[in-house]
């Protein structure tokens, strides 16, 4: 059985299972999800505490042993089980399944690893785990799904905010989960219960987003002008490599040239996707809701324009190169007829433009 993260409470108030496994690339919700699984041990009477670490020199066999053995001092135990590389190798993937097979009574077990890929999560020992338990899976919170994110936690600490004000603070803490939760704990503490205005949380929250290169290409595909500028100049203040920034929405350009290509073609959709590398849900949602607005012709014209990018990171060619990537990832924002306003304006340099006319 598998649950995302944001529905274990709901089922920790209903069940406790035997044998629970959180793994994802969210650390917060991570923590948070073993720190409710202990909360409800505890309350059911499991107070003994055993925790293994399967580093490089650990030995498999003390797992079974670990839920063999049975404490002077308590009944019930937790036991927690942590794979920090999340690769128990050929000889830890055996003791786990058969650990799974059989669960040691009065024990509930607590299995940490990091986050796997698709591959980590069909191997043998993992889908053991899920079958014998719940798997926990915490997920990135995505920057769409943030906004309702922090005013449920909010409301936790029973104040609350308009939509505007939540828009803001998910801007200034987008790809930070840890730093959106320590901001809203600190609204707490600043202010009283009840609604909190714009101006006391503009004045409060500091401005500690963070960016994933490899998520460019989805948010271009998204179409927000605004954003895409906020998260370029954040990339580039992190000190991000431009041909880093290029190749990555480059690479998004020719998936989607490719699916387009093949659509014309009548090939299905889902297959062009698999074939441009387009992977996970939210962005192959992305892509289908945004892909008719695109077009060859415009496919063409932004593969030339990166390769002028490309040149200008070279030094072949003047002119600022973080602001042709804006201008290069607007290309597919500015005919998304909701994005319209406000879009960032060109600083590109006059020799630039005289040289190559055509791509701007």
């Amino acid at each position: 059985m598998r649950l995302p993260s944001e529905q274990l409470a709901a089922h920790l108030k209903r069940d406790l299972q035997p044998l629970y496994t959180v793994f994802g690339s969210e650390t917060l919700l991570a923590l948070e999800a073993g720190d409710r699984i202990r909360t409800r041990a505890r309350a059911e009477g499991y107070s003994e505490r055993e925790v293994l670490t399967a580093d490089s020199g650990f030995k498999w066999s003390h797992l079974a042993l670990a839920g063999s053995s049975q404490s002077l001092f308590a009944s019930k135990k937790l036991l927690e089980l942590r794979i920090p590389s999340g690769k128990p190798g050929k000889e830890g993937g055996e003791a786990l399944q058969a650990y799974c097979k059989s669960l040691p009574p009065d024990t509930v077990t607590l299995v940490y690893v990091p986050d796997l890929d698709w591959r980590g999560q069909k191997a043998a020992w993992f889908e053991a785990l899920e079958r014998a338990g719940v798997a926990v899976e915490a997920k990135p919170v995505t920057r769409k799904a943030l906004p309702q994110w922090i005013a449920a936690r909010l409301a936790a600490q029973e104040q609350d905010a308009d939509t505007a004000t939540l828009d803001f603070i998910a801007d200034r803490v987008e790809g930070n989960l840890l730093a959106a939760y320590q901001e809203v704990q600190k609204l707490a503490l600043l202010f009283p219960k009840g609604a909190i205005a714009f101006d006391q949380v503009r004045e409060a929250v500091l401005d500690v987003a963070r960016y994933d290169v490899f998520n460019l290409g989805e948010i271009m595909l998204e179409g927000d002008p605004l954003r895409l500028a906020r998260v370029l100049d954040g990339l580039q203040g992190e000190g991000t490599a431009a041909p880093l920034v290029l190749w990555s929405l480059s690479e998004e350009i020719r998936g989607i040239g490719k699916i387009i290509a093949g659509v014309n073609a009548g090939k299905p959709l889902s297959m062009m996707m698999r074939e441009a590398r387009i992977w996970g849900p939210s962005h192959q949602n992305a892509m289908q809701s945004n892909l008719r607005r695109f077009s060859l012709a415009q496919v063409t014209e932004a593969l030339r324009h990166a390769a002028l990018i490309d040149r200008m990171a070279k030094g072949l060619v003047r002119g600022d190169v973080w602001d042709e990537l804006l201008q290069l990832a607007l290309r597919f924002a500015r005919n998304n007829p909701g994005t319209m306003k406000a879009q960032p304006q060109r600083r590109t340099s006059a020799a630039a433009f005289a040289t190559h006319p055509a791509l701007f």
